[in-house]
């Protein structure tokens, strides 16, 4: 099986933070593969825009660096390299003042697509929108990606949101998550929508219940600073998770179209409950041999910042009302893993005996690591002495399963960044999401600030707080364990 690459329409691409963390790690090389697999025209372009001090020739020593220290060697040549980088330019400018903007506009081209990745402190979403628009650079065709945070609240999300309307539509604007571009999150779709199989057992009628986990290794690092003002509520959940809440929980969309998609994601976050304080729990990961612990990490001793949260969600729909959502996240966890578990109901009546044992259907789809997806079923233990049912798996691992064309798929920033280009939004957050999001997740984060609740202790390496497994405990239900 061959994957069919179509090539997209000619464009120049302006990063601004072209010299950032962000463009080295993910957008340059995310780029410079799709331009190795035929789908970035030769005659497309990509302009870095920073402060530094740097001209064309630098930054394409700049992008090579980029490039040979994140793309793996299997997937890149010298020469690839080289004729991608002389498709790079940069424009030294300054965001707020108007420095480099005469000269940015000089540089880019009638007749293509314009596109400019916001890069950048949100703070500086706003200067950037007026600047493009006061030489412009921006016409009705062009697109901006914003990256996250999309906000710390409601009201700055309100403040944010207005700031882009007023020099773009939505239809112009592309709020990325990551998480969105994902294979296996694309297939969550595919597997509900395009298989009868699923798609009329799904609801709280023989589900029994939802687990989603995106569980972390690395603690917050260099990231203290920030992470302590922002938590896993605002850093993860009402993001990340909440994305693929919405995916496993909506109704089916007319189309497969960016509207009909973002509607119905839009209905399953206005459906959702407020969260009651015994269904939270809230974790630090705490100082052992040697690791210092988050608070160190946070540089503030007296922290009461959640790297780690576990909570129940209700959705009050007619789909699943009554079927609870477990989701949880954190830091410095046991293994680096995401997945989403849908638990299916025991069948109604055992014709076996009490011996062989009661078992329930398992749906598990994986993120991250070792994408794929497996169904538990069950079936009678081999040998003789009677009947005893065990499960197994029915594994479907990409890289088995599709062998070199799994492991050629593109990473969801390549995904994202062309759908940009292809001027598609069903894999990005509407305006309205964002907000929705927000009103539901800001009442849990006043809450426990107003209660002063402490985040409960937990060891490095293990699966977070004692008190989160007792979440699920209480409702007779246990947790996948958390594994490579």
């Amino acid at each position: 099986m061959v994957s069919r690459v179509i090539p997209v329409d000619d464009f120049d691409l302006v990063i601004f933070g072209g010299t950032g963390d962000l463009a080295r790690r993910k957008i340059l090389p995310a780029l410079y593969l799709r331009f190795v697999a035929g789908q970035m025209p030769g005659s497309a372009r990509v302009i870095g825009a920073a402060r530094g001090e740097m001209d064309a020739a630098a930054y394409r020593d700049f992008v090579t660096a980029a490039l040979t220290e994140f793309v793996p060697a299997t997937r890149r040549s010298p020469d690839s390299v080289a004729a991608f980088a002389a498709q790079c330019g940069y424009v030294r400018i300054d965001a707020t003042g108007e420095a480099g903007w005469p000269e940015l506009a000089a540089t880019l081209r009638d007749g293509v697509i314009r596109a400019f990745y916001f890069s950048v402190a949100p703070a500086l979403f706003g200067a950037l929108a007026e600047r493009l628009h006061a030489h412009r650079c921006a016409g009705a065709g062009c697109r901006i990606v914003v990256e996250k945070p999309f906000g710390k609240d409601l009201a700055s999300a309100r403040a944010l949101n207005a700031t882009l309307a007023e020099h773009f539509t939505e239809d112009q604007i592309y709020r990325i998550d990551h998480y969105l571009g994902k294979e296996t999150v694309q297939n969550l779709m595919a597997v509900r929508f395009g298989n009868i199989l699923f798609e009329p057992l799904w609801n709280a009628q023989f589900v029994d219940h939802i687990q989603i986990t995106v569980a972390e290794t690395v603690g917050v690092g260099g990231r203290g600073a920030y992470y302590d003002k922002s938590g896993a509520m605002r850093d993860m959940v009402q993001n990340h998770l909440m994305q693929l809440l919405c995916l496993t929980a909506m109704e089916p969309p007319s189309h497969f179209d960016p509207g009909a998609v973002r509607d119905e994601k839009l209905k399953v976050i206005r459906a959702l409950q407020p969260v009651a304080p015994a269904d939270i729990v809230r974790g630090q990961y705490a100082a052992q041999d040697g690791d210092p612990g988050y608070r160190s990490d946070a540089e503030n001793p007296d922290s009461r910042t959640e790297c780690y949260i576990a909570m129940k969600v209700q959705v009050a729909n007619w789909r699943w009302n009554g079927t609870p959502f477990y989701l949880r996240t954190g830091k410095k966890l046991r293994a680096r893993m995401s997945e989403i578990v849908v638990r299916f109901k025991e069948p109604p009546h055992s014709i076996f005996d009490a011996d062989a044992g009661s078992r329930a259907n398992e749906l598990s789809i994986r993120l991250q690591p070792n994408e794929g997806m497996d169904l538990r079923v069950t079936i009678k233990e081999p040998g003789p002495g009677g009947m005893r049912l065990v499960d197994v798996p029915l594994d479907m691992t990409f890289a088995d399963a599709l062998g070199a064309q799994a492991a050629d798929a593109p990473d969801a920033y390549e995904r994202l960044i062309m759908d940009v280009i292809r001027g598609n939004q069903t894999l990005f957050m509407r305006g309205d999401e964002v907000e929705a999001a927000w009103a539901w997740t800001d009442p849990i984060i006043a809450g426990w600030e107003a209660r002063g609740d402490r985040p409960h202790p937990y060891d490095p390496g293990s699966t977070g707080p004692e008190e989160a497994q007792m979440l699920m405990h209480r409702d007779r239900r246990r947790w996948r364990d958390i594994r490579p």
